[in-house]
């Protein structure tokens, strides 16, 4: 997938890094040459432009992206500027930040359906993380349901689900596990990642370090939680 990424603050940087590494085609555009030197080696294409100047995307391939992120945070003014310059331009998707409750106003005035707030949406994600506990990452569905990332059990090593039925003993459906895969880098240093197995069925053993994908209502996620010792720095992913 193409993604223009414009704003390279510490959201738009490590955003622009992200989606690299997750193999798609990253153009990353700032005023800033400072900020497009940092990245010029680690993106697919990088402009330096003033992206207020309507002039200026003539350089811009807009028509051939898959997707634009406005994630200017330090100007507003400039951010909405941003947003209808390319709204007039073209048709791709917008995924635009908004910084503070008039910006939403103008976003969603504009017609922009995908507003972000990275700042409120990292301090909900960690408010989670605080009120599980012991959980990994949540994706909460609603007041009551979250999809939940948990460690594994130390009784749970070496056994298939048949043998856990945790939907049963836990009332927690399980939807995949992520597993940790020793691999080489192009120079051959070795390192740990993480990846879904993808489906499980009833003859898949759940391994030492696994992280259990659930889902399941709030209580029964702190019930399945409780009394587990504190996860090891290495699970965190804040």
């Amino acid at each position: 997938m193409k993604v223009i990424v414009i704003g390279l603050g510490n959201f738009g940087n490590a955003l622009a890094l992200s989606l690299t590494e997750t193999g798609n085609e990253v153009i990353a555009i700032d005023r800033d040459m400072e900020k497009i030197n940092l990245l010029k080696d680690l993106v697919s294409h990088t402009i330096c432009m003033d992206s207020t100047n309507e002039l200026a995307y003539d350089a811009v391939p807009l028509n051939d992206a898959d997707k634009v992120v406005v994630a200017i945070g330090e100007n507003e003014g400039a951010a909405i500027i941003t947003t209808a310059i390319i709204k007039k331009l073209s048709d791709v998707k917008i995924i635009s930040r908004a910084i503070s409750p008039i910006h939403d106003t103008v976003l969603e005035a504009m017609g922009v359906n995908s507003i972000i707030h990275p700042e409120q949406d990292s301090a909900r994600r960690l408010t989670q993380q605080i009120n599980f506990k012991s959980t990994l990452e949540n994706y909460q569905l609603d007041n009551n349901f979250t999809i939940s990332e948990v460690k594994a059990k130390k009784d749970f090593f070496n056994k298939s689900l048949k043998e856990l039925d945790t939907t049963n003993k836990y009332k927690l459906t399980l939807i995949t596990i992520i597993r940790e895969r020793e691999t080489h880098n192009l120079i051959g240093k070795k390192r740990i990642i993480k990846e879904s197995i993808g489906r499980i069925n009833s003859e898949t053993v759940v391994l030492e370090h696994d992280t259990l994908v659930v889902y399941g209502n709030n209580k029964d996620i702190e019930n399945y939680c409780a009394g587990q010792e504190e996860y090891d720095l290495r699970y965190k992913n804040i």
